[in-house]
């Protein structure tokens, strides 16, 4: 069962850069850093990943290379999204998914769509798309927000739409989504500081920036809380993580997230343009928080 394998800690994995191509010996270097750290489950090609940077090409080429590496050892879901819903479709019928288990396809973007024109735009996703769908709600990026209202009714509509992954920030909006969904629908976190707070009412894990950097730390949290151990998982969540997420958000994401799998000798800090490249100071307040929170 789909849902089975997107519950816990999946992790929206960075695209690693050498002089601006990718770095396929640090992209190794993650695949296994974040299994063996723990994660339940890789997003590949999400924001995080920078994928607006990529070229399709390089986006296949990403995604079959993580999926070698990867040789099954946890499950794999695909960011495929888009603000043109007409060649959304036209790629998910041509790009190789089969080793996928679902995909994740956030909100059209800058056009700012209605809630109408957010659902159909998702009923066609999920018409196309050969694997379960995993609607994508993060308002700051895309400029628009899906409403509760949108996400339950996508829900209800189509048992190809699995999960939403919930960016909004707002708590009480995931806990109306939480309240009237179909039993088998899954909410996701997609805000790491949040997690814990969204399990005790219902969630079921996070698609996290940090557990690029310290998957075992933030897994451990995050499987606590999964467990019922919720008191232990927000002390965790209180005591171990506040500055470092806070560190790891505070130039953007991927640009901070990069300069600490770079403190922890894993990729290179660079990004692609339009992104630049985190400051000596972030790099320097990161290598003192690594040190004090015993990150790993």
């Amino acid at each position: 069962m789909i849902q089975d394998k997107i519950k816990g800690v999946g992790v929206a994995l960075i695209t690693p850069f050498n002089n601006f191509e990718v770095d396929y010996e640090a992209l190794a270097r993650m695949v296994d850093h974040i299994i063996e750290g723990g994660v339940d489950y890789i997003v590949a090609l999400g924001s995080t990943a920078e994928t607006a940077t990529l070229s399709l090409k390089e986006r296949q080429e990403v995604l079959d290379f993580i999926v070698e590496r990867t040789a099954e050892r946890v499950p794999i879901v695909a960011g495929m999204g888009s603000n043109n819903t007409a060649d959304l479709v036209a790629q998910l019928r041509s790009f190789d998914l089969s080793k996928c288990v679902a995909i994740l396809s956030v909100v059209p973007y800058y056009n700012k769509p209605s809630q109408e024109g957010i659902y159909r735009h998702y009923m066609a996703v999920a018409e196309a798309s050969p694997v379960p769908v995993i609607v994508y709600n993060v308002p700051g990026r895309t400029g628009v927000n899906m409403s509760a209202e949108t996400t339950l009714r996508l829900a209800h509509a189509t048992d190809k739409i699995v999960a939403v992954k919930e960016a909004s920030g707002d708590i009480e909006q995931m806990q109306r989504i939480i309240d009237g969904k179909p039993e088998n629908f899954l909410v996701i976190s997609g805000d790491d500081g949040i997690t814990v707070e969204l399990v005790k009412r219902g969630g079921v894990g996070v698609i996290s920036v940090a557990a690029n950097a310290f998957p075992e730390s933030f897994c451990s949290c995050i499987h606590k809380a999964m467990d019922g151990d919720i008191e232990s998982a927000e002390r965790q969540m209180a005591e171990q993580f506040t500055e470092p997420l806070n560190l790891i958000f505070r130039e953007g994401n991927p640009t901070s997230i990069k300069v600490m799998t770079e403190t922890m000798g894993l990729t290179r800090r660079e990004v692609r343009l339009p992104l630049v490249e985190g400051t000596e100071q972030l790099a320097t307040d990161i290598k003192a928080a690594v040190a004090k929170y015993d990150l790993k």
